[in-house]
Formats: structure tokens, C-alpha cells, sequence
């Protein structure tokens, strides 16, 4: 299988997951404890319409996501975006984190899909950047038709450097920060 995804051996428990799932059940004790069981309904039906809005969006990053380990090698992440290409690396990063369409169920499964494929934390962190701050899809549909092309080139202007500075920045913070805390960080 060309996943790599996939870990073999027995499976932990994800912390993310473990807090998520705390939080959750302090919650739902807190909902009870203030009204009871119609409070914690009301809870479950306003997750239930929040899931309705999002579940395609989940699935279609989570498939694109999947597709792109599948279609682009791990060898041309790593060697376009490893923690190895440099500058390269960081702008190919900042291009694709800008040209990326979607929100954070699209992008977030892509990231992951990118880091666990051998992009290194530079070029993820300038995507990371570039999607939020000069994103082209946002900036043609939204930004240049109610602020103006005067107003869009002086902001993009401004923050263009950002995903790049960010990108270059990140690896020797984690780095410092890793020995700090005695911890190994890979990527």
C-alpha cells in the first residue's frame, strides 16, 4: 500500500484526542448539572446541524488529502519541501499554502498528508502562513471586488514576507525549543 498514513502495531490513544474527548465529557457534565437533560440535547442537536454543514467539506480535505500521499511521492515532498530545501522549499510552501483553496477542513488533512510525506516544518509553517495571509481565491473574490485593488496590493504588499520570514523562523524555534525541553522533533 502507497499510504503512509498507515502505522503498524498496536494503536495509542492520540493526546489531542484524549483532551478533546475530556473536554467534551466536562461539558456535557456541565450542561446536565445547569439544566439537566434538555440542555444537554439542545448540545447534541447543535452538533448534530454544525456536522450537517461540514461533513462534505471533512471528507472531500480527507480524500484529497489521501490523494495527494497517494499521486505525489514522498520522494518529490521531501525533495521540494523536506526540511532540506531551503529557501526552495519555504517559497514552494508559501506558493502552494496561497493557491490552496478551502478552509481548515480542506487545508488541515492536506498539511498533515504534506508532513507525514516528508515536508519539513519550514515549508509547512509558510504554507500554513500563506494560506491565511495572501490566499488567491480569498483575495480575487472577496478582498479585490469590496476593498479595491489599492487597498489589496498594499496589504498583499505587507504581507507577502510574512509566510517566508515565518517559514525560516520556525525550524530553528522547534529546534531551540527541543533542546530546551529535552525533547526530539523531527521534520
Amino acid at each position: 500500500m502507497t499510504g503512509r498514513f498507515r502505522k503498524k502495531g498496536k494503536k495509542k490513544m492520540d493526546l489531542s484526542l484524549l483532551v478533546m474527548g475530556v473536554i467534551v465529557a466536562v461539558l456535557v457534565v456541565l450542561a446536565y448539572l445547569i439544566e439537566g437533560w434538555p440542555m444537554v440535547l439542545s448540545g447534541l442537536r447543535l452538533s448534530g446541524h454544525m456536522l450537517e454543514t461540514v461533513w462534505l467539506r471533512l471528507i472531500l480535505g480527507l480524500l484529497m488529502a489521501g490523494m495527494v500521499q497517494v499521486v505525489i511521492p514522498a520522494e518529490v515532498i521531501a525533495r521540494w519541501m523536506g526540511a532540506g530545501a531551503g529557501l526552495r522549499g519555504i517559497l514552494v510552501g508559501t506558493a502552494a499554502g496561497a493557491i490552496t483553496p478551502g478552509g481548515p477542513f480542506v487545508n488541515f488533512p492536506i498539511i498533515a498528508a504534506l508532513q507525514h510525506s516528508g515536508a519539513g516544518f519550514g515549508p509547512l509553517a509558510a504554507y500554513l502562513t500563506a494560506w491565511g495571509l495572501i490566499p488567491v481565491h480569498r483575495t480575487l473574490i472577496w478582498e479585490l471586488p469590496f476593498l479595491g485593488p489599492k487597498f489589496v496590493f498594499s496589504r498583499l504588499l505587507a504581507a507577502v514576507l510574512a509566510p517566508v520570514l515565518i517559514g525560516l523562523a520556525t525550524p530553528p524555534i522547534m529546534e531551540a525549543l527541543s533542546r530546551l525541553f529535552g525533547v526530539k522533533i523531527s521534520g
